[in-house]
């Protein structure tokens, strides 16, 4: 990785804007192109940063750029990271349920090979993936991921409104969603990323298990993972804080983010 680093954000919401913030504090960051499709949001990140210039579109700058971040959307995971791998430029994704898509993300990762280029996935508002990844050097035979969330986290969800589940009037804990990780993922695009990254270092999207319940009395995110596999078992539980900018976005998801961003920045790997 280059000591001087321009890189592109895709999206200025929550994790975005804090990625940018981070960047911009960076001696390694030259740098920050922003990419957005509400223009006067990313006009006013840019405004506050000192290396930021607003694009149109991530090819703009793309011969120039060492690393694109996603921060949007599934769709714009899907839609961007194969132009940016394709000219060679590493890539990290946040909405990593964009690759729950066999045949799309093992086309991505060809073809990131073929040019050279890296994928970065960050672990996410997810403790316990470190254990995770080692465990899947020999036989796992079970992954459960069990997420319990407040109703402003779960509001607006198209499955839960087609099932009749009004989140605001549930007066108690209620399971909302059980099955595999693909679905979980397909169901929740902004709401369990977490299931992706799972699925993706562990056991696969239809064998990894997921239980959404929402609590109506919960303050915080929180995720269970129980893994059992051939080294043993471990069963991790983190307790999120919303983000300040976005309830259904975990704290924790924007601090991995960050981090992420500093070890590619740095070339450090402590603890791979």
């Amino acid at each position: 990785m280059l000591d001087i680093m321009r890189i592109t954000i895709v999206g200025c919401g929550a994790i975005g804007s804090k990625l940018a913030k981070a960047a911009d504090d960076m001696d390694e960051v030259k740098r920050i192109y922003l990419v957005d499709i509400r223009k006067d949001i990313a006009d006013k990140v840019a405004a506050s940063l000192k290396k930021a210039i607003v694009v149109d579109s991530i090819e703009d700058e793309l011969y120039h750029c060492d690393l694109v971040i996603e921060a949007s959307s599934q769709a714009a995971a899907r839609d961007v990271a194969p132009r940016v791998v394709s000219r060679g430029v590493d890539m990290m994704i946040m909405s990593v349920g964009s690759l729950v898509d066999d045949d799309y993300r093992q086309a991505l990762f060809q073809k990131a090979k073929e040019h050279e280029a890296k994928i970065f996935i960050p672990t996410g508002a997810l403790c316990g993936v470190d254990g995770l990844r080692s465990a899947a050097g020999d036989e796992i035979l079970s992954v459960t991921l069990t997420t319990t969330k407040g109703p402003k986290s779960l509001s607006g969800v198209q499955y839960l409104i087609d099932k009749g589940i009004e989140v605001d009037k549930l007066t108690e804990k209620t399971v909302v969603f059980e099955g595999p990780a693909r679905e979980a993922v397909k169901f929740f695009p902004r709401n369990i990323n977490v299931a992706a990254t799972v699925s993706l270092m562990g056991i696969g999207f239809d064998r990894t298990k997921v239980k959404i319940i929402l609590d109506p009395e919960a303050t915080s995110n929180s995720h269970e993972l129980s893994v059992e596999g051939n080294f043993g078992t471990f069963v991790s539980h983190t307790y999120n804080v919303p983000s300040p900018d976005n309830p259904k976005t975990s704290y924790l998801a924007v601090l991995s983010a960050i981090s992420a961003l500093k070890r590619i920045c740095r070339n450090e790997w402590i603890g791979i």
